[in-house]
């Protein structure tokens, strides 16, 4: 959804701070603004996007301050890199080792303002945002970079409250759908046709995660980095009004036969430790630790 030109002369209000940075509250000003003044229209996109819900905003910010959360971005050498046949990404979590606005821009969207109106547009209940940053944070795809076809893990760190929202944010300027680095649901599966949701320069996608929201990142074609502002909402209510456990699950896409196979044993292999260790083998190290 574009804005309009009274909600784009509203958000242009950040321009007041131009030379100092925007605080999580100040941020969160604009961005509930244009979720409020749009939301009948995000709600009409939620519920008409059928298999893997989800709505896009497009301008979301002032462009010159997600300019500068995007310069604020740290290069490739001081985040984790993620390297496996599932995928290939730059991600971090332990944002006081960055540059302080994209702690900012990361809590933003947990302002409580943000969180209930997202839970009118997309008519989830209880939604709560993640302080941890549990599998939230930013990442960074240069080119070869990747995500295969996936359902993301159901619960939180603890196994206390199901993942129902993911929340991006793009920042990359000047981003095109020919760069690859696209968000792809599979409303169908893995097997079937993706919907391809361009990762477009001040663009917030909200999609569902449940049992089955396949979504996936198209390969980056082009040297350039694609940035992105992460975040997840998470409810004591199961989205699918039953309870339902299941590992983050990777597929390869319709053309990777033999890549699929393994990964499909790498499922089973997983959710089998799961039955034994119910919180898992090894601890998740992507949170944000603030002792």
């Amino acid at each position: 959804m574009r804005a309009s030109s009274a909600v784009l002369e509203l958000a242009a209000q950040g321009r007041a701070i131009e030379g100092k940075m925007m605080n999580r509250t100040q941020l969160a000003d604009v961005i509930v603004a244009r979720l409020e003044a749009e939301q009948d229209a995000l709600r009409n996109a939620w519920q008409s996007s059928g298999g893997v819900s989800h709505f896009t905003v497009d301008d979301l910010l002032p462009e010159e301050i997600a300019q500068r959360i995007r310069a604020a971005f740290p290069s490739g050498e001081s985040m984790k890199i993620k390297r496996s046949l599932r995928e290939l990404k730059f991600i971090a979590a332990q944002m006081n080792e960055y540059d302080p606005l994209l702690e900012e821009a990361i809590y933003a969207f947990q302002d409580p303002r943000i969180v209930e109106v997202v839970g009118r547009i997309t008519g989830l209940k209880s939604l709560e945002p993640d302080e941890q940053l549990y599998a939230g944070g930013i990442s960074m795809m240069v080119k070869g970079h990747f995500l295969n076809p996936h359902v993301d893990n159901s619960h939180d760190k603890q196994r206390e409250r199901y993942r129902v929202l993911n929340l991006l944010y793009y920042v990359s300027p000047g981003w095109k759908r020919e760069n690859g680095g696209n968000l792809e649901l599979w409303p169908d599966g893995p097997t079937g046709e993706q919907v391809t949701v361009e990762s477009r320069f001040n663009r917030l996608a909200v999609m569902v995660t449940n049992k089955s929201s396949w979504h996936s990142v198209s390969q980056v074609l082009v040297d350039s980095r694609r940035c992105c502002v992460s975040n997840y909402y998470f409810s004591q209510a199961s989205p699918e009004g039953e309870d339902y456990f299941h590992v983050t699950s990777f597929r390869g896409r319709p053309e990777q036969k033999l890549r699929d196979l393994v990964l499909r044993a790498d499922i089973s292999l997983r959710m089998g430790l799961r039955k034994l260790f119910p919180k898992g083998v090894a601890e998740n190290k992507h949170f944000y630790n603030k002792k």
